[in-house]
């Protein structure tokens, strides 16, 4: 998997298109990421005691890894991201200026 945790991203599909966050989880099993802010959803919790009350509390989703694209922080533009080899150590690069990350 390219996308790593701290990475910006734009939303390419889905009803939170055009937004851009940080990935807070990387879920490589799954093909899914999670982002600060995107994909919000409200869930109603029932009380279970009276001293915990009932609530709406809003959760987050993971996205799947196709509905995301990569924000190259050297460029500010959506890229893919491409590996190189230097020092017989394999770094990432976007696609677009061709700079490290």
């Amino acid at each position: 998997m390219k996308l790593k945790k701290g990475d910006t991203v734009k939303i390419i599909k889905g009803k939170d298109q055009g937004k851009t966050g940080k990935i807070e989880k990387v879920l490589s099993k799954v093909n899914k990421v999670l982002i600060a802010g995107v994909n919000q959803y409200k869930r109603h919790l029932k009380a279970r005691s009276q001293k915990q009350p009932s609530e709406i509390a809003t959760i987050i989703k993971p996205l799947p890894l196709m509905n995301v694209m990569f924000v190259c922080p050297k460029c500010h533009l959506p890229a893919r991201i491409g590996y190189m080899t230097e020092d017989e150590k394999k770094i990432r690069i976007c696609k677009k200026c061709k700079q490290k990350l």
